[in-house]
């Protein structure tokens, strides 16, 4: 399960994510090839080795034939990204990244996802750079992705909109919940392609984990400056501790004057709203009234929303958060082939030992009332085929 880690320390963009993977090893011709299959045209794409503060390092350059690109809305980008033949888990990455950056967009413009025109993020060199970046990391097999804080920069920059501060708007709002940083270094380190990659695909943000390395690649961003490597730095290896860690956000609240049959309604909508958690313990409260803790784990990024909906849907008036940390086991989830047909189970490990296989249960339930079989049968056949994997 091949971890990578982002060392972000001279910003992140998207020309800097290609040239660190291709680094990496990559080829630069499946790298092309695959990118060939979203049939955009009016552009050329190279791979040169450079040096920045005399490190050697990888710079991708997409060239454009017209400087001159439409305009893109989501709906066009959706529309090439699926009318395309990439992998399906490339789409879907590709298209994740797209919606978090129209979603950003929209905002900051007072726009909807749907309408917000993409200008430089809906450019060809764009698209490159976002889709060639999760093909890089689908061929070299990366499963998990970690990031240090982001060094921003400082400054302005010129954009369709005109001179705005370092970070832009964009930007700035990719990177809410996220830990970043300016510097002296009057330049747009990280924009707003870098910030939409990294953010949506990296799982949490902070100090190199403990790893085992095998791969060190940089990539180069345009500029160099002096006594300043203005890389991207890649470490790629597996998980060295036990555990795998994180820090995450605790929200709890005492509820004691709400209709129980809320609960309900109320986890599920924070659960799929992405708290990892969200659970009830029952608490004696002032003057012993029976009442109902509601404790939700989540990260940062998603703090605002799960307290919108605590606060919309329940009686509560105040919450108290802490932020914890975890320990957990590895976690993938994969597809197995059955006699019931192709069913999806999570394995859990410590370190490279399975530890547990659990078939999802709704895949499980669906065939059981397909086949009208007993549940516990289905779920016992999936996970003896799937210990055989």
């Amino acid at each position: 399960m091949p971890l990578a880690y982002f060392d972000i320390f001279s910003g992140i963009s998207g020309d800097m994510t290609l040239g660190a993977l291709v680094d990496a090893g990559v080829p630069f011709d499946h790298l092309r090839s695959e990118l060939e299959k979203l049939g955009l045209s009016g552009y050329r794409i190279t791979a040169e080795k450079v040096r920045r503060s005399g490190l050697a390092a990888t710079k991708v350059n997409v060239q454009l034939d017209d400087q001159k690109q439409p305009a893109r809305r989501l709906g066009d980008i959706r529309k090439i990204i699926d009318s395309s033949g990439l992998a399906s888990a490339v789409k879907e990455k590709s298209l994740r990244i797209f919606q978090r950056l129209a979603e950003v967009e929209a905002k900051v413009h007072g726009s909807t996802i749907e309408a917000v025109h993409f200008h430089e993020i809906g450019a060809v060199d764009a698209m490159i750079d976002i889709v060639g970046s999760v093909i890089g990391m689908e061929r070299l097999g990366i499963t998990e992705i970690v990031a240090s804080p982001l060094n921003v920069g400082s400054g302005s920059v010129k954009t369709a909109h005109g001179i705005l501060p370092v970070p832009a708007p964009a930007t700035a709002e990719l990177l809410k919940g996220i830990p970043f940083y300016s510097s002296s270094t009057n330049f747009e380190l990280t924009t707003p392609t870098g910030a939409a990659i990294i953010s949506t695909l990296a799982t949490s943000f902070g100090q190199l984990p403990q790893m085992r390395t095998d791969t060190i690649a940089y990539g180069a961003g345009d500029s160099d400056f002096p006594g300043h490597p203005n890389v991207l730095r890649l470490f790629i290896g597996e998980h060295a501790a036990t555990y795998e860690e994180d820090r995450s956000v605790l929200i709890e609240t005492n509820i004691d004057d709400m209709n129980p049959q809320i609960y309900d309604h109320v986890i599920s909508r924070l659960l799929a709203a992405g708290a990892h958690d969200a659970y009830l313990s029952p608490v004696i409260m002032k003057k012993g009234r029976p009442g109902i803790l509601l404790s939700v784990l989540t990260d940062t990024r998603k703090e605002d929303a799960l307290l919108d909906i605590l606060f919309r849907e329940t009686t509560s008036i105040g919450v108290r958060i802490s932020e914890v940390g975890r320990k957990k086991l590895s976690r993938e989830i994969t597809t197995v082939e059955t006699p019931y047909g192709p069913v999806r189970v999570k394995i859990s490990r410590k370190g490279s030992e399975v530890l547990t296989i659990t078939p999802e249960y709704e895949d499980c339930k669906k065939i059981a009332e397909e086949k009208q079989i007993p549940l516990k049968q289905v779920i016992d056949n999936v996970k003896r085929i799937a210990n055989g994997i």
